[in-house]
């Protein structure tokens, strides 16, 4: 059985950038050695954004341009993208359904053991992909490393783990 490590949007713009945080800073060392020491497949996931991203849904409530496609800021981190071995699946929303049935469709044919999930940002896009994927792969247990995750807030991080726990997703 394989065992998948998602690494959530670990991308400029969400360590250091539009949206950085000094708490998203810290996990980056963390999440390189999770990386380095996984025991199999590494996944990164991208938030991706057009140029009309003010015009839409997430640009109206959170008006801070991101992520836009092709930019510094769009990038996976220096620290990370070495280490990316897979296209990263682009993800225009929260979560990714894309993600989600992509790795329904393989545990078919080749067994999931774990899914763990680390990155950024816990409150938003970890916990809406650990939620999809939970759903689509209700048997196939996933787990979020609280180290190598941050939040918006050190308390919406906490927040998001604790709703996380609630809906069987082991935190660890």
């Amino acid at each position: 059985m394989q065992n998948i490590l998602i690494v959530v949007d670990m991308q400029n713009d969400f360590i250091d950038g539009a949206l950085g945080t000094t708490e998203a800073v810290a996990i980056v060392p963390g999440v390189e050695q999770k990386i380095r020491s996984w025991p199999g497949r590494v996944l990164f996931t991208r938030d991706t954004h057009e140029e009309n991203y003010l015009t839409t849904q997430e640009g109206q409530n959170l008006p801070v341009p991101h992520c836009i496609r092709g930019t510094d800021g769009w990038q996976i981190c220096p620290a990370l993208a070495p280490l990316v071995t897979e296209e990263p699946i682009d993800k225009p929303t929260f979560g990714s359904t894309a993600l989600a049935h992509k790795l329904a469709a393989e545990h078919a044919a080749n067994p999931i053991g774990q899914i763990t999930l680390v990155g950024l940002c816990t409150d938003i896009c970890v916990i809406s992909n650990a939620l999809l994927l939970k759903a689509a792969l209700p048997e196939v247990p996933i787990a979020v490393d609280s180290s190598c995750c941050a939040g918006v807030t050190p308390q919406s991080h906490s927040t998001a783990l604790q709703a996380m726990k609630m809906c069987q997703i082991r935190v660890e």
